[in-house]
């Protein structure tokens, strides 16, 4: 009978699968200026982020939120962003009534004004109701970033800007996700407060 992996040998083995992909972020630096920018203008202007996704990725749109409504490292003005996640109400009213491929997309169309910008993340880059809310929020005049992996799927095609994760391994791409999400708020406080 073979002994199961230890927690040291998958630690070791995690870490090196970690840095393969988190060397290759430089890549990002572009679409990441890029995505922060807008991100800036949009709050700067008093505007606001809508931000969603599924599963772990709901999870990190009401991190990114969070960050945003509370504070990231320093004190500051409370920034408006608001996860689609959260309300479960609208979430199940909009899914029976409608699709669950609609329960963005309606919120979007509900909440969003030209100059705020949604933010969906999506691992494959395939959710449709991630999709329909980007594309609701184009039609509405909203800037769209997509946070994403395995090469990015329609989402980073139909996004404005995309930051597409090179891995096909979930919980890397969500890592990474949070990572990305830690920088952009960096970014957001350093617009507002000044460089630490």
């Amino acid at each position: 009978m073979s002994l199961p992996t230890s927690a040291s040998q998958q630690l070791a083995s995690y870490l090196r699968r970690h840095r393969e992909v988190l060397d290759q972020l430089h890549q990002l630096e572009l679409p990441l200026n890029e995505a922060a920018s807008r991100c800036v203008q949009s709050l700067k202007a008093g505007h606001k982020l809508l931000i969603c996704g599924n599963g772990g990725s709901a999870a990190d749109a009401q991190h990114f939120a969070a960050e945003l409504t509370g504070r990231y490292r320093r004190e500051r003005e409370p920034l408006a962003a608001l996860a689609l996640t959260t309300d479960s109400s609208a979430l199940t009213c909009i899914g029976n009534d409608y699709a669950f491929e609609e329960v963005f997309a309606r919120q979007v169309r509900a909440l969003s004004q030209p100059g705020d910008v949604l933010v969906g993340i999506s691992t494959s880059g395939n959710s449709p109701n991630v999709l329909r809310a980007v594309q609701a929020a184009a039609e509405r005049g909203a800037a769209t970033i997509a946070l994403t992996g395995r090469g990015g799927g329609e989402l980073a095609r139909q996004a404005d800007v995309a930051l597409t994760v090179p891995s096909d391994v979930t919980a890397q791409i969500q890592e990474m996700h949070i990572l990305l999400i830690h920088v952009l708020c960096e970014t957001i406080d350093d617009a507002f407060l000044g460089a630490p």
